[in-house]
């Protein structure tokens, strides 16, 4: 259990937990769950969603606890007024009509990578991808964020998640993953083919502002619409559009 503190700072610490392990909740979480994984007492855990309930940033249904609807409006209090997305929009829209397929720009929170913006191909995907919705740094176009981290950061995140599997039945160790995140910033970009979705292939690239990492361009198809003859083309297409995204943020 996580020690107990009536510091007003571990207070908010503890809030900031509870709100992030509904955040990642794909269903609702019963109070003992929310506890166990936030690492609380479950007394301590009711008192905190108590309060989030009553400010909506939670919401209690028959089988339990999920994100409420304040989480909405500080999402768009975000995508309104953060100096990425407005600048990055027309950028994007340029390379779904000059490639024909998806291009997303995502930012880091934590230890994933969470999507702000997005324009749709000429071929949409067949699976979704929301706006907001959390994905790991270590598959697909998170690598173009995680491979620009800090040293130690990059370390703790490719421990947690080493060794796993990808979707198309890779198994990759921590020294495997070292040594690709190694590549991805000596290229430039990072490459994944059936990483994180079957069939899927997507060309990735950081978004650097000077020594600051502002976030990641990503252009995804299946792999039929992105074949290997076109790799480079694309490459060089995301990369510059990455590079003018960073160029016209303040």
């Amino acid at each position: 259990m996580a020690p107990t503190s009536a510091s007003p700072m571990r207070s908010v610490d503890r809030a900031l937990d509870v709100l992030g392990v509904l955040e990642d909740a794909r269903h609702p979480l019963r109070l003992s769950d929310v506890a166990r994984r936030a690492e609380l007492h479950v007394a301590t855990a009711q008192r905190i969603l108590n309060v989030l309930v009553d400010r909506g940033y939670a919401a209690k249904e028959d089988s339990g606890y999920v994100a409420g609807p304040a989480t909405v409006a500080t999402a768009h209090a975000f995508l309104v007024n953060n100096r990425l997305s407005p600048v990055a929009l027309p950028v994007l829209q340029e390379l779904a009509a000059t490639t024909g397929l998806t291009p997303t720009l995502f930012v880091r929170v934590g230890s994933a990578r969470v999507p702000i913006a997005r324009v749709e191909g000429r071929n949409p995907l067949r699976y979704q991808l929301p706006i907001g919705d959390k994905l790991p740094l270590h598959l697909g176009a998170g690598k173009a964020l995680l491979a620009w981290l800090p040293e130690d950061e990059r370390a703790a995140c490719v421990a947690a998640a080493a060794p796993f599997t990808r979707a198309s039945g890779e198994q990759i160790t921590a020294e495997d993953l070292t040594a690709e995140l190694r590549s991805v910033r000596e290229d430039g970009f990072a490459l994944a083919q059936g990483e994180r979705v079957p069939d899927v292939t997507s060309v990735s690239a950081p978004i650097l502002k000077g020594d600051t990492l502002l976030g990641a361009l990503s252009i995804v198809g299946s792999s039929s619409d992105l074949p290997e003859s076109d790799h480079p083309r694309i490459i060089t297409e995301v990369r510059h559009a990455a590079e003018a995204i960073a160029a016209r943020c303040p």
